[in-house]
């Protein structure tokens, strides 16, 4: 059999992430993502994998984020029981991300049948905490730099500072070529993680494109918060922040806490209505080597990491939750999800997105089709939960916090690229982002770069 590769997800859009990968008969699914976004990607999720799960002997993660992994109970529901590898921090986030992604499944089936709002009688999970649990139990950790052998391929994760445990993958064939799988870049200049790690080549690369066609703000952070927060205290309103409880939350805490620090911001109350969050902000505090921030000596994890903002209530039950929509500002609530496609941020859109007081502040990628998308283009009313709700809030946005590589931080990435490639995929990106990041890498470097389609086949 000869060896190829399939493009299973992630091909012109930014969700779904997922390659497979046939050498010498034997199956390796790299990523196994969740599509988000549009009607016409999420049902995706619902339709049959196109081979059958149980032939497929591993899957290899890059990073936790459900856009790389949200389908893995799905696929063992579905008949998969061979191995999951991913980095030791990667497997520690997905015992918190698919327990709670299963969850949240479970809940969103309820309330549609308890609501009547689903298309489908009954509606079902995609998956349920019982499969999650069946799939945790799969997970093999790797250690970065170190040589895992599998049949016909040997794999090695290298860091690449997206969020903790993030990592590209390379993969060397028996025929000596090799692959690598960029996953989600991280940025050059993080304040929480350390840079990506630079690839000296690879026959066949695989890089994602998210941000091919633009630059992040230059705005600081802080400058933004500052806005926000200045809007809800003169109108003693509430901010809204949608936020994935895994990286992009510990920044929001971080940049509030060094706004408390300096004196540019009063004492308020800020909630973190996240369980999850809280458990991921303890995994920052364990796993420091893939940080880069100082510690200072001594003291708990709230000590030497400034991930804890001052005034910080994490919120854990559903009714402390609901006790928020009655509470009156001035206050900042941080929520899931960051796209505002589930969890607990779509009860808080509900009770504060009518009412001009309140903003919200959007800190990470919007997808196609996201109510964050929608919001953020300027609709005047979303659907919730089967209801139309009017959109009076003040909506605002900074790219600064995007754990992604932009533009600048892709090329500089792409160049220290010794030996081109045969080939350069461009994956995980928009037709636009791709499209600009194809032109440029052609003009400047000269090399062949494709973007493929979904379900499309490459020879290797």
């Amino acid at each position: 059999m000869a060896s190829q590769l399939t493009f299973l997800g992630a091909a012109g859009t930014v969700t779904g992430s997922k390659y497979l990968l046939e050498v010498d008969h034997t199956r390796y699914l790299i990523d196994c993502g969740l599509f988000q976004g549009e009607r016409e990607w999420k049902e995706r999720n619902w339709e049959p994998f196109p081979v059958e799960p149980a032939s497929i002997d591993a899957v290899l993660l890059t990073h936790a984020h459900l856009d790389h992994t949200g389908y893995l109970p799905r696929l063992a529901q579905q008949g998969f029981a061979g191995p999951i590898y991913a980095t030791e921090a990667t497997c520690a986030l997905l015992k918190i991300l698919l327990l709670d992604a299963a969850h949240l499944h479970e809940q969103d089936a309820e309330y549609a049948n308890r609501k009547g709002y689903s298309r489908h009688q009954p509606a079902l999970p995609l998956y349920t905490v019982e499969d999650a649990e069946a799939t945790l139990a799969l997970l093999k950790p790797v250690d970065f730099h170190t040589m895992l052998e599998l049949g016909g391929i040997r794999a090695f994760w290298f860091p690449m500072g997206h969020i903790l445990g993030s990592a590209a993958i390379e993969i060397q064939l028996n025929s000596g070529r090799h692959i690598l799988f960029s996953g989600d870049i991280g940025r050059y200049e993080d304040p929480i993680m350390r840079p990506p790690t630079e690839h000296s080549g690879a026959d066949i690369l695989l890089m994602e494109s998210t941000y091919g066609d633009r630059l992040h703000s230059v705005t600081p952070p802080e400058q933004t918060l500052l806005e926000a927060i200045g809007y809800i205290l003169r109108t003693h309103g509430v901010l809204l922040i949608p936020a994935f409880a895994v990286g992009r939350t510990q920044q929001v805490l971080y940049h509030i806490r060094r706004l408390q620090e300096a004196g540019r911001i009063p004492p308020l109350p800020v909630f973190v209505d996240s369980p999850m969050a809280q458990d991921v902000t303890a995994l920052y505090c364990r796993f420091r080597d893939d940080l880069n921030m100082e510690t200072s000596p001594g003291g708990d994890c709230e000590g030497t990491l400034p991930l804890y903002c001052y005034h910080t209530n994490f919120v854990q039950s559903v009714a402390q939750s609901k006790a928020l929509n009655t509470r009156e500002g001035p206050m900042i609530i941080v929520a899931g999800s960051g796209m505002c496609t589930g969890g607990r941020i779509l009860h808080h859109l509900k009770w504060r997105l009518p009412d001009p007081a309140n903003a919200v502040l959007f800190v990470g990628f919007q997808a196609q089709g996201t109510r964050g998308r929608l919001l953020l283009e300027g609709a005047t009313e979303v659907t919730i939960h089967g209801e139309t709700i009017q959109v009076r809030a003040r909506i605002l946005e900074t790219s600064a916090l995007s754990a992604h590589a932009d533009q600048h931080d892709l090329l500089r990435w792409v160049r220290a690229i010794r030996q081109p490639p045969q080939t350069l995929y461009l994956v995980h990106g928009e037709e636009e982002p791709r499209n600009v990041l194809r032109d440029l890498i052609v003009q400047n470097l000269g090399w062949q770069v494709a973007l493929p389609e979904y379900q499309e086949q490459v020879p290797l």
